[in-house]
């Protein structure tokens, strides 16, 4: 596959956004979790650089959701109310589950008590935020990239 190709295939803009977008927002709620202000430099980062790279695999897992229901790869570039709430849905329901299952059941990290949590499940307002905010960003970044590249593709 030509790097022309590779470059528009949605997948690898979301993936590409993803990371970017959420990167530095991983870095921003150290604050909000339990021993991560006090943790050693690379621990930090490499801690960091581990849950931005889930965060990536959420938005390919929403992107192929949306793409699954609408029967279409390339609805991020003409996304509708529809779709844009399905990827954000999927997004938050899967980050739902897993701050859940991270804090509850793995004890792999816990929220300070700084951090906002919501009443019933007890899951971090920032990450469930992170999954409304950054998927917006996300969907306008990726479908400029695609749009782009296929009418560099086209001349």
């Amino acid at each position: 596959m030509s790097r022309q190709r590779i470059l528009a295939l949605p997948e690898f803009n979301v993936a590409v956004f993803a990371f970017l977008l959420n990167y530095p927002w991983e870095f921003l709620q150290v604050p909000f979790f339990d021993d991560m202000p006090t943790m050693p430099h690379w621990e930090a980062v490499v801690f960091c650089t581990r849950a931005t790279l889930g965060d990536v695999l959420i938005a390919l897992a929403a992107f192929w959701g949306v793409a699954a229901l609408t029967r279409n790869r390339s609805w991020i570039l003409q996304p509708t109310l529809r779709t844009v709430l399905l990827f954000v849905a999927i997004g938050v329901v899967i980050t739902i589950g897993l701050e859940w299952h991270a804090t509850a059941i793995d004890d792999r990290w816990q929220y300070a008590d700084t951090m906002p949590t919501l009443p019933i499940l007890g899951t971090g307002l920032l990450p469930l935020i992170q999954w409304m905010i950054l998927p917006l960003l996300l969907i306008w970044f990726v479908r400029r990239q695609v749009r782009g590249q296929l009418a560099l593709n086209d001349a």
